[in-house]
């Protein structure tokens, strides 16, 4: 099973450009790390600096929607439920 979130590289942002003869080269800057939601097929809005701390927040997202599968599972299973 494939988890939920995981964390990929942020986008870089352009900070400028240089030319090189006749051509001109952009410099970008990476601006760390964001979180990609698997199941909706988008990245967070949300921006984290180091990977850690990308890291700590997907795991505790993970872990709420792990949980959430969990207790409806368990309430579908209930002999409430059964036929």
């Amino acid at each position: 099973m494939i988890p939920r979130f995981a964390v990929v590289p942020a986008i870089p942002t352009e900070t400028g450009s240089t030319r090189n003869g006749s051509r001109f080269y952009c410099k970008t800057a990476s601006i760390g790390f964001n979180l990609y939601d698997n199941e909706e097929k988008r990245r967070l809005p949300t921006h984290y600096a180091t990977r850690e701390d990308a890291d700590k927040e997907c795991l505790q997202l993970n872990d709420e929607c792990l949980q959430c599968m969990r207790v409806e599972r368990s309430g579908v299973n209930s002999p409430k439920y059964r036929t």
